[in-house]
C-alpha cells in the first residue's frame, strides 16, 4: 500500500477512537486502514505491507503486546506504535523494551499524535535508506579486481562495508596496482551520495601550474589560454565525491590551498572573488608513505591528519598469494567471455608459475597477464607456454628454492642454465621427465634448452 505521507493499520476495538484517527490521519495525508483486534490485524499484514501500525494496548481478545511480538517475530523493522489508558502506561513502556517505536496516552492529543508520526516515518525513511544501502554494500564484493579471500582483504571489505555510508573522509595507501580506485568508487557506491557524480583526478598526471584550475576551477582572464570560465571537480562534483589519487605527488604550496578548502568547505576558482561552497565527501590515495613524507618537508602535516580520518592498507598481491588463485580464475573466466575464446581455466604448472610470481605491478598486472595469455592459449587451458617469459622464468625456479641472495648478486641466467643442466642429468636427459621438476611443460623445457644450447654431454662440439 502506499499513500502521500504513508501507510498506517490502526488496531483498536473502540469505533469511535478509529473513526477519530482515520479523520485526523487522512487529513494529513496518510493512507489509511483501521480493524477492530489482532485476528483482523494479521490478516491484513497477510495481504498488505504498512509503514506502520498504530494499536491499542488494551483489547477484547488479544491485547497489543500480542500483536507487537507476532508481529516483530516476523520482521523486526516493523514500526509499532502504542495506545494506551493512563492506567497502562507501565505496560506501555514495557511494549518499548519490547520493539515498539513509541507510545500516546489516550486521549489523543492531535499536536502530539502528528509529531509523533513525523518521528515514525523519518526512522522508517532512514531504515529503508539503510537497507538500500547494505545491498549494495553487498555487493562491493562483488567487484572485479577486488575479489580475495585472505584475510588482509577480509578486512578491507569488512571496513569499506563499515564507513562506506558515512561522510568521513578516507585515505587509501597501498601500492600502484592494487586497486585504490575501485575501493574510492565503492564507498562512493555504498553512500548516500551515489547519486550525485564521482570525479577522480591523478595528482602525478597534472603539472603544477594546471593542477589547481583542475581542482578549484578558473575564470575567463585568469592565465594565458583561460579563454572562458571552467569549473574543477570540486565544483562539477557538488553533493557526490572527489577521489585524488597519488595525493602524495601534489605540490606543497597547493596542499596548502586544498587544506583551507577541506577546513573552510569552500573552494574560489582561478581568478575569482567569490566562494563556493563546498559539498563533496573527499577520498584520496597514494602508494608514498606520507609519514615519512612529512619528515622529508615535501607533505603538509596538517594536510595529512586532516586527510587521514579513516587509513584503508591495501595489500600487495604478493602478501596475499592466496587470492592469485581466485583472481587468476575470475579474469580467465572474464576475458574468455569477452573475447569469444572458451578457456575453461589454467593448468597446474602454469598456476603454479603465476603462485610463485612476485607480481610487483599487483593485480593490475596479474590481470594483463591473464588477459593476454587467453588470446595466446594454443588450447583451452592455459599452460606455461602461453604465459609472458618473466612470469614463467621465475616459476621455473622459485618453487621450493630458498636461499640468501649474495652481496655481490648473481647472474640470473647462469643460475637457470645450471639448475635446467641438474634436472636433465636427474632425469637421464629426458626432457619429459625433466620438465615436471622444474614446472615447466615440454615446450617451455625445449626452447630454455635451446635459447641455452644446453645439449647432452655426448652431444656437446667440442669447443662447448
Amino acid at each position: 500500500m502506499a499513500g502521500t505521507q504513508g501507510s498506517i493499520l490502526i488496531v483498536d476495538d473502540e469505533k469511535g477512537q478509529r473513526d477519530i484517527l482515520n479523520l485526523i490521519l487522512r487529513k494529513e495525508g496518510y493512507l489509511v486502514m483501521d480493524v477492530p483486534g489482532v485476528r483482523e490485524a494479521l490478516e491484513q499484514l497477510e495481504k498488505n505491507e504498512f509503514d506502520l501500525i498504530m494499536t491499542d494496548l488494551k483489547m477484547q481478545g488479544q491485547s497489543g503486546l500480542d500483536l507487537l511480538e507476532k508481529v516483530l517475530a516476523d520482521d523486526p523493522q516493523q514500526c509499532i506504535i502504542m495506545m494506551t489508558a493512563h492506567g497502562s502506561v507501565d505496560s506501555a513502556v514495557e511494549a518499548m523494551r519490547k520493539g515498539a517505536f513509541d507510545y500516546l496516552e489516550k486521549p489523543l492529543e492531535r499536536d502530539n499524535l502528528v509529531l509523533t508520526l513525523r518521528r515514525a516515518f523519518e526512522r522508517i525513511g532512514l531504515l529503508r535508506e539503510n537497507r538500500v544501502l547494505q545491498k549494495r554494500i553487498e555487493s562491493i564484493k562483488t567487484i572485479p579486481n577486488m575479489q580475495g579471500e585472505h584475510p588482509k582483504m577480509k578486512e578491507v571489505f569488512r571496513v569499506v562495508a563499515k564507513i562506506a555510508p558515512s561522510t568521513s573522509t578516507v585515505l587509501i595507501v597501498g601500492e600502484s596496482g592494487t586497486g585504490k580506485e575501485l575501493i574510492a568508487r565503492a564507498l562512493h557506491e555504498g553512500s548516500p551520495r551515489r547519486e550525485k557524480p564521482f570525479m577522480a583526478i591523478n595528482c602525478a598526471a597534472i603539472p603544477d601550474t594546471l593542477i589547481e584550475s583542475e581542482l578549484f576551477g578558473h575564470e575567463k582572464g585568469s592565465f594565458t589560454g583561460a579563454n572562458a570560465r571552467e569549473i574543477g571537480i570540486f565544483e562539477a562534483a557538488n553533493g557526490g565525491t572527489v577521489f585524488l589519487d597519488e595525493i602524495g605527488e601534489m605540490n606543497v604550496a597547493m596542499q596548502a590551498k586544498l587544506l583551507r578548502a577541506i577546513q573552510e568547505r569552500e573552494i574560489r576558482r582561478v581568478g575569482g572573488k567569490v566562494n563556493i561552497p563546498l559539498d563533496v565527501r573527499l577520498v584520496s590515495a597514494t602508494n608514498k608513505e606520507l609519514e615519512q613524507e612529512i619528515k622529508r618537508g615535501t607533505f603538509r602535516e596538517d594536510l595529512f591528519y586532516r586527510l587521514n580520518v579513516i587509513r584503508i592498507n591495501l595489500p600487495p598481491l604478493r602478501e596475499r598469494g592466496s587470492d592469485i588463485k581466485i583472481l587468476a580464475e575470475f579474469f580467465v573466466e572474464k576475458y574468455s567471455r569477452s573475447s569469444g575464446i572458451k578457456i575453461d581455466g589454467i593448468s597446474k604448472p602454469a598456476l603454479r608459475m603465476l603462485m610463485n610470481y612476485s607480481w610487483p605491478g599487483n593485480v593490475r598486472q596479474l590481470e594483463s597477464v591473464v588477459e593476454r595469455s587467453v588470446l595466446m592459449a594454443e588450447s583451452n587451458y592455459i599452460e606455461p607456454d602461453d604465459l609472458p617469459m618473466e612470469i614463467s622464468a621465475s616459476g621455473s625456479l622459485a618453487g621450493g628454492i630458498h636461499f640468501d641472495l649474495p652481496p655481490e648478486g648473481i647472474a640470473f641466467e647462469e643460475l637457470e642454465k645450471g639448475l635446467i643442466i641438474k634436472a636433465m642429468e636427474r632425469a637421464d636427459w629426458i626432457i619429459g621427465k625433466a620438465a615436471p621438476l622444474l614446472g615447466m611443460s615440454y615446450k617451455t623445457l625445449q626452447y630454455r634448452l635451446d635459447k641455452f644450447e644446453i645439449v647432452r654431454p655426448e652431444k656437446r662440439p667440442k669447443a662447448w
